[in-house]
């Protein structure tokens, strides 16, 4: 393996891990969210938007340890992030808030497609996991506009 080839592994795993960084901002979010919701319309976001966050946060840090693993990198783990915010941000700000950290894993994931840097590196499970991931996330922006129109009704 070539030091450019390891090099360009390691930006790979480096910017797949940012972009998973932002999902957990968004779990974050959904989080504050859900708890200042009454029963019924906490159980309508986590089914609409936390668990496919969730699940497209799952599929990225599987990607990203399979990848490290395939190529005896280190394997990172990844810290639930911080609270969102004050609760004075309300329901619609906290989706707002995890609205924007999808859209920013999503662009992230996106530019490292385009950039073609994981056909460089010729890994085709990791390129399945991203646009595996990438599909998951173009749900979510729909799905919290539609939650927040029926809010509060």
């Amino acid at each position: 393996m070539t030091y450019v080839t390891a090099e360009a592994r390691q930006e790979l795993l480096d910017e797949i891990a940012r972009a998973i960084d932002e999902l957990g901002v968004a779990l974050s979010a959904l989080g504050d969210a859900y708890e200042q919701l009454d029963e019924r319309s906490a159980d309508t976001l986590e089914e609409e938007l936390f668990r496919p966050v969730q699940a497209a946060y799952g599929q990225a840090k599987r990607a990203h340890a399979a990848f490290a693993s395939r190529h005896s990198l280190a394997v990172r783990t990844f810290a639930p992030a911080p609270p969102a915010g004050a609760a004075s941000h309300g329901v619609k700000g906290f989706l707002e808030s995890a609205v924007e950290a999808v859209e920013e894993s999503d662009a992230l994931l996106s530019e490292l497609q385009d950039s073609l840097l994981p056909v460089e590196v010729g890994d085709q499970e990791l390129r399945a996991g991203l646009a595996e991931t990438r599909r998951t996330l173009g749900e979510i922006a729909p799905r919290a506009a539609h939650f927040v129109s029926r809010f509060g009704r």
